[in-house]
């Protein structure tokens, strides 16, 4: 069975009544996150001269019921008006989004992917548990993005 076949990777779009680079605008601005993410309550750049370029640093603050942590994640696409996408940790996960013209709007896809060596961290750090926790994740992204997509929507058109 494919990763992507065992939901390793999702994607949904939405359309937002904005051109692509005002939502490039909103969703590349990190320290906004906690505006629209249903677990990310806030992030920052590591190091603010580099906001918001391929290869910036910025740690995110996470909360769910029982647990917070933080990660620090990579800027690996920061095309204006086409393409924002980070990857958590050490090539854990690889999440972003991408924004096409629809006609005066804009078509926006948030995108998720476990990558290969977050499953590898996965089974090391967890071991039997693994798959549950993977599962529980996956669940996650999944049930997350079109909330995600919702609030970026409602924030940008309003």
């Amino acid at each position: 069975m494919s990763e992507s076949t065992r939901g390793f990777s999702h994607r949904e779009s939405i359309r937002v009544a904005e051109r692509p680079e005002v939502v490039y605008d909103v969703v590349s601005d990190v320290t906004r996150t906690g505006e629209w993410s249903p677990i990310c309550t806030a992030c920052w750049w590591d190091d603010p001269r580099q906001a918001g370029q391929v290869g910036a640093w910025f740690t995110g603050h996470n909360e769910q019921p029982g647990r917070t942590w933080e990660t620090r994640s990579r800027v690996v696409a920061a095309d204006r008006g086409r393409e924002f996408a980070w990857v958590v940790g050490d090539g854990f996960v690889r999440w972003g989004f991408l924004m096409a013209p629809l006609g005066e709007d804009t078509e926006l896809t948030e995108t998720w992917e476990f990558l290969p060596r977050g499953l590898e961290m996965f089974h090391e750090k967890y071991g039997e548990r693994a798959e549950t926790e993977i599962a529980t994740r996956t669940e996650q992204a999944h049930a997350g993005i079109p909330r995600t997509l919702d609030a970026i929507k409602r924030i940008v058109e309003g």
